[in-house]
C-alpha cells in the first residue's frame, strides 16, 4: 500500500552536484582575491570554464559541460575542449575570446590542425559561454519541483525505560497491540510492556483528507481553477479563506504529481518511439512584483519595475499535442543571503561569469567592497549595492535566464523519453536553439537529431490569415492539374510538390575552400505548400544536415513541422489560468493592466502543473482522424479519458 507523499524540497537532494571547486583552490582563492586585480583573479581560475559538472542522479552518473561549438555545421560541434600535442605550438580546439566587462565573452573554433580536409569545416564559430556548475543546479531545481517524496514520521513506541524500546510494530508487531484507528483513520499501537499509544501515519487508501479540511470543495476548487475564476471570485464561491485557497493549491499540485509519476513518468520508461517530435515554444507573462510584509511605504521612489516580464518554457509533442513540461524561469527557493554566502565563499564578484554557481539567477553574486587592486569605483559599488539591498524587499525568489531553463527542461526529457530520433521544431529563439544544441549536441552529431524552424508572421489578422489558407489550397489544386494529378488529396500534393522542390532546393551551401566543397547553414527557408487556417503562410528552414536525406524523405518531415501543439496549451493557459491571462485594458483606457497577475511565480508553476495534467488527460480535441482523444490517449500513455476527480482520488 502505498504511503503518504509530500512535494520535494531542496534539502532533498535528489541530484547529487559534485562542487567543481577543491578545497585547495578555494584556500588559494581566498589568499589571491585582495593581492589581484579583478581580470588577473579571474584568468587564474579560468579552468571551469571548459570542466565538466558531474552529477549523480537515480544511480546514474551524469556530466554536464555546455561550452563547446554550438553550429552543428562546425567540425568542432559539441566537442570538448582538447590540447594537440603532436602539433607544433600544440594549440587548443577552443579559444575564449572577448570581453567580460560587456558580457561579451565566447567560446571561438579553432582550425583544425591535423586533418583540416576531413568531414566539416571549422567556420570560426563564436558560442556564448554557460556555467556548467549552474546549468546542473537548474536542471536539480526543475527535477525537484516535479517530484514527491514519501511522507515519513518520527515515532516514539515507548516511554523512557521500556524493555522493549528498540522494538517498533512495523518490525515486531507481537510485542503491541492494535487500538482501533484515530479520527483520520490512521492505525494506534500499544506497546505491551509499556502500555503507550501510538499514531501512525495513514497509507494514502486509508485517509485521503489526511490534514485536509473543507475536502469537501476539492472538485470544485479543481474546475474553478482550469476554468479561469479569479482567487477571490473563488474564494466567494466556495466560502473559504485566502490562506485556504492556497493550502488547496498545493495539495492539488501534490496530487497531480503523484498522478504523473504513476501514469507519466512510469509509463514513459517503458514506451520506445521510433522518432519523437517536440514542439518548444516560450510564453512571456508579468509577474506582479510586490513588496514584502513590512517593506511597502508611501514613497515611489527607490523602486524595481512593478511589472516583471517572466518567460514560461513548453514542450509538447508534435503529433498528439502531450505537453511533456511546462516550466516557469524563476527559482523562488533562491535567496539573496544565500548567494552572498557563496560569493564570500567562492570569490564570485571577481571570476568571470561562467564560473559562478548562480550565473543562471538575475543577481549571479553579491556586491563586494572594492579591494586595494580592484577596478570598481567607490559609487559603482554603493549603486550596485543598493540595487542588491532594494530586491530584499521584493517577494522572494529570483528570475532564471531563461536558456538555463530551456536546456534543464530538455536534458530532464531526454532522461525521461525513449526515442531513436528527434526532432525539434521551434521558432528563432536563440536561447531555444542554444538550449537545444548543447542538450542534444551528440543526437545531432549523429544524425538521431534534427532541428526545424518554423517562422510565422503573427501580425497577419485571423481574416487574411484565412484567405491564404483558401489560395494555398487552390495554388495546390492548380499545380497538381498543371502535372496531370487531379485524384490527389491536399496533402498528397504538398507531398510531391515539395518533393520536386528538394530535388533542387537545399537548407546549406556549399563553399569552395581548396580542392574541396563544404557545407554550411544557409538560411535559406522555403514556403510551406499549405498555410495554416488561422496563420496563413509560414516559412520553414533546418538548421542541421539533411544532406544525407532522399528528397522524399525531407519532404515528409516538412510536411510535419507546425507549431500548434505549443501554441494550442499556451491558448489554453491564458484562457483557464486567471492569474496568467492576457493584461486588461484600464478604465481609463489608456494604459494595460495586469490585476490578475499573480505575485508568486511558485503558485503560478503549481497552476501550470495542474492545467497541464488536466489537459494532457481530461481534455479530448478532434484530429484529422475525426476520434475525439486527449492528448496522453494518442500519444499512447493511456487508453481512457480521466477526469478531475480521477486525478484528485488517484484513479
Amino acid at each position: 500500500m502505498r504511503k503518504l507523499k509530500r512535494i520535494a524540497e531542496k534539502s532533498d537532494n535528489l541530484i547529487e552536484i559534485e562542487e567543481p571547486i577543491s578545497s585547495g583552490e578555494l584556500k588559494s582563492r581566498q589568499a589571491d582575491y585582495p593581492a589581484l586585480a579583478p581580470n588577473q583573479f579571474a584568468k587564474k581560475y579560468r579552468s571551469q570554464l571548459f570542466q565538466p559538472v558531474k552529477v549523480n542522479w537515480k544511480r546514474k552518473a551524469f556530466e554536464i559541460q555546455l561550452n563547446s561549438c554550438a553550429n552543428p555545421y562546425c567540425k568542432w560541434f559539441g566537442m570538448q575542449q582538447e590540447r594537440f600535442e603532436s602539433v607544433k605550438h600544440k594549440p587548443y580546439r577552443y579559444k575564449l575570446t572577448g570581453n567580460p566587462k560587456d558580457n561579451e565573452q565566447r567560446v571561438t573554433c579553432n582550425p583544425d590542425p591535423v586533418r583540416p580536409e576531413v568531414g566539416y569545416m571549422t567556420w570560426n564559430c563564436k558560442s556564448t559561454t554557460y556555467s556548467n556548475w549552474s546549468a546542473a543546479e537548474e536542471i536539480a531545481r526543475l527535477a525537484t519541483i516535479r517530484s514527491v517524496q514519501d511522507l515519513e514520521a518520527e515515532y516514539s513506541f515507548h516511554r523512557e525505560l521500556c524493555v522493549n524500546e528498540h522494538m517498533t510494530p512495523f518490525a515486531h508487531p507481537k510485542e503491541f497491540y492494535k487500538r482501533g484507528k484515530s479520527t483520520s483513520n490512521s492505525q494506534k499501537w500499544q506497546c505491551k510492556a509499556c502500555k503507550k499509544i501510538t499514531n501512525v501515519l495513514p497509507k494514502q487508501r486509508e485517509s485521503f483528507s489526511y490534514h485536509q479540511q473543507r475536502n469537501d470543495v476539492l472538485h470544485s476548487f479543481a474546475l474553478a481553477l482550469v476554468n479561469r475564476t479569479p482567487v477571490k471570485r473563488t474564494c466567494e464561491m466556495l466560502q473559504i479563506g485566502s490562506n485556504t485557497y492556497y493550502s488547496k493549491l498545493e495539495w492539488l499540485y501534490r496530487r497531480c504529481l503523484e498522478f504523473l509519476e504513476r501514469h507519466e513518468t512510469n509509463k514513459l520508461a517503458n514506451m520506445n518511439f521510433d522518432n519523437l517530435w517536440l514542439n518548444t515554444d516560450k510564453l512571456i507573462y508579468n509577474l506582479n512584483n510586490i513588496r514584502r510584509r513590512g517593506h511597502s511605504n508611501k514613497r515611489y521612489d527607490n523602486l524595481e519595475d512593478k511589472q516583471m516580464q517572466t518567460h514560461i518554457v513548453v514542450s509538447a509533442d508534435v503529433h498528439s499535442r502531450y505537453v511533456f513540461a511546462s516550466d516557469i524561469a524563476y527559482d523562488w527557493d533562491a535567496r539573496l543571503d544565500e548567494i552572498e554566502r557563496d560569493t564570500l565563499l567562492y570569490k564570485d564578484d571577481h571570476v568571470d561569469d561562467f564560473s559562478r554557481k548562480n550565473a543562471r539567477l538575475r543577481f549571479s553574486h553579491a556586491p563586494q567592497p572594492p579591494t586595494e587592486h580592484d577596478t570598481q569605483s567607490q559609487n559603482e559599488y554603493m549603486a550596485e549595492l543598493a540595487e542588491f539591498d532594494r530586491r530584499r524587499k521584493y517577494i522572494e525568489g529570483l528570475h532564471v535566464n531563461s536558456t538555463y531553463t530551456t536546456f534543464a527542461q530538455f536534458w530532464l526529457l531526454k532522461q525521461m523519453v525513449n526515442a531513436k530520433e528527434w526532432r525539434f521544431v521551434t521558432d528563432e529563439d536563440s536561447s531555444i536553439m542554444t538550449a537545444l544544441y548543447r542538450a542534444y549536441a551528440r543526437e545531432i552529431s549523429l544524425g538521431e537529431a534534427h532541428h526545424f524552424l518554423c517562422k510565422i508572421d503573427r501580425s497577419k489578422s485571423l481574416q487574411d490569415a484565412f484567405k491564404e489558407h483558401q489560395e494555398g489550397r487552390k495554388d495546390l489544386t492548380a499545380w497538381g492539374m498543371s502535372h496531370g494529378i487531379d485524384d490527389a488529396s491536399i496533402s498528397k500534393l504538398a507531398y510531391l510538390k515539395l518533393k520536386e522542390i528538394f530535388k533542387i532546393h537545399r537548407f546549406y551551401e556549399e563553399i569552395p575552400i581548396g580542392s574541396k566543397n563544404y557545407r554550411k547553414w544557409a538560411k535559406n527557408p522555403i514556403e510551406h505548400p499549405l498555410p495554416s487556417i488561422d496563420q496563413g503562410w509560414f516559412w520553414v528552414d533546418c538548421t542541421t544536415d539533411l544532406s544525407s536525406y532522399e528528397p522524399k524523405q525531407i519532404a515528409n518531415m516538412i510536411l510535419n513541422v507546425n507549431d500548434k501543439a505549443t501554441s494550442a496549451f499556451m491558448q489554453q493557459i491564458r484562457r483557464r489560468i486567471s492569474i496568467l491571462e492576457r493584461p486588461l485594458v484600464t478604465a481609463r483606457g489608456d494604459g494595460k493592466s495586469y490585476i490578475y497577475a499573480n505575485f508568486n511565480p511558485k503558485y503560478a508553476q503549481y497552476a501550470l502543473t495542474i492545467l497541464r495534467t488536466f489537459y494532457n488527460f481530461c481534455l479530448p480535441y478532434k484530429s484529422w482522424d475525426k476520434r475525439k482523444l486527449t492528448p496522453a490517449q494518442r500519444l499512447g500513455l493511456t487508453d481512457k479519458q480521466f477526469t478531475i476527480k480521477d486525478i484528485i482520488y488517484l484513479m
